[in-house]
C-alpha cells in the first residue's frame, strides 16, 4: 500500500511538470522575436511558429523534391555531353556546365576558381595530359537545399584510341542559376596509388 509519503512525492512531482509545462506554452505563446528576412524586418511569435512549421517543412519537401528531379535530369543532360569536349577539342562544351563561380579541386593541385578556371582546366586536360574521352557514372544525386545539390559518382578518362588513362572518384556541388543548373564545387581524385 503506498504510504502517505509516496502520494506527496507524486503530487509534487506532477505540479513540477505542469509548471514546466505551462512556462514552455507560455514561452511559445508570448515570445516575440525578431529576424531579418530578405531586408526586411519580419516579427513572429514562437508559439504560431511552432504552429506553422509542420506546414512549411511539407510545403519545402514537395519543392525540394521536383527541384530535385529537374536537377537530376540537367546533370544527366550536362554528364551525356560533357567528355564530347575532348572528343571535339571544344572547350566550349567543357566551360558551359560551370557556374560563373566555380572551383574546381584537383587533386594534388591548387584549386582553380572563377569563370576562367574551366577553360584554363580543359587546355591543361588536353594539351599537357592528352585526354581525349571519358566517362561519368553517377552513384547519386541529393539535395543540401532548394537551390544545392551533391553528385557522387566515379569517373574514367581515356587517352586517343580510347587506352584507359585513369578512373577515379567524384564529388560534384551543382547550384541552380538563372542559366540553369551548373557545377558549383568539383572535387575529384584518383581510385589509384601514385606510382
Amino acid at each position: 500500500m503506498p504510504s502517505l509519503r509516496d502520494f506527496y512525492s507524486f503530487q509534487y512531482s506532477s505540479i513540477i511538470i505542469i509548471a514546466a509545462l505551462r512556462a514552455c506554452f507560455e514561452f511559445m505563446l508570448f515570445n516575440i522575436t525578431i529576424y531579418f528576412e530578405k531586408g526586411k524586418v519580419v516579427y513572429h511569435s514562437m508559439f504560431c511558429r511552432y504552429l506553422i512549421l509542420p506546414f512549411r517543412y511539407a510545403s519545402a519537401q514537395a519543392g525540394s523534391v521536383a527541384n530535385l528531379e529537374d536537377a537530376k535530369k540537367a546533370i544527366a543532360a550536362s554528364n551525356e555531353i560533357y567528355f564530347q569536349a575532348f572528343v571535339k577539342n571544344d572547350a566550349s562544351i567543357f566551360v558551359n556546365p560551370y557556374a560563373k563561380d566555380c572551383w574546381i579541386m584537383p587533386p594534388n593541385a591548387p584549386a582553380l576558381c572563377g569563370p576562367d578556371a574551366p577553360g584554363d582546366f580543359f587546355q591543361t586536360a588536353y594539351t599537357k595530359f592528352g585526354i581525349r574521352n571519358g566517362k561519368f557514372i553517377t552513384i547519386d544525386v541529393y539535395g543540401i537545399s532548394e537551390d544545392i545539390v551533391a553528385e557522387i559518382g566515379f569517373w574514367k578518362l581515356y587517352y586517343a584510341g580510347n587506352i584507359e588513362f585513369g578512373d577515379g572518384k567524384f564529388l560534384v556541388l551543382w547550384k541552380k542559376t538563372p542559366q540553369g543548373w551548373k557545377m558549383w564545387r568539383d572535387s575529384f581524385n584518383s581510385s589509384r596509388s601514385k606510382k
